[in-house]
């Protein structure tokens, strides 16, 4: 399984972010909600979702990742919700 996260990063209609990747050459829409935005660093007030991704893209793209990894992604696209966090 290969996957490319080929960016860039997009606001989604709801809020969140949208980062295209390449999944064994076909194409993922991964989509990070709003609310996963927020929580990936609780103690940080959500300002920007564009500038908030991108202080925590890392992060995000392997908890991603991991989902893809795990059989997550469905009709060309992986979703990541708050409780795709980790819990520290």
């Amino acid at each position: 399984m290969k996957i490319e996260f080929i960016g860039p990063a997009s606001m989604a209609n709801d809020g969140g972010v949208q980062y295209p990747a390449k999944l064994d050459g076909k194409n993922l829409l991964c989509h990070f909600s709003y609310e996963a935005l927020e929580d990936v660093d609780p103690d940080v007030v959500l300002g920007d979702a564009l500038e908030h991704f991108a202080k925590y893209q890392l992060k995000l793209l392997s908890i991603a990742e991991q989902k893809i990894l795990a059989g997550g992604a469905h009709a060309s696209q992986i979703q990541v919700f708050s409780n795709d966090l980790p819990s520290d």
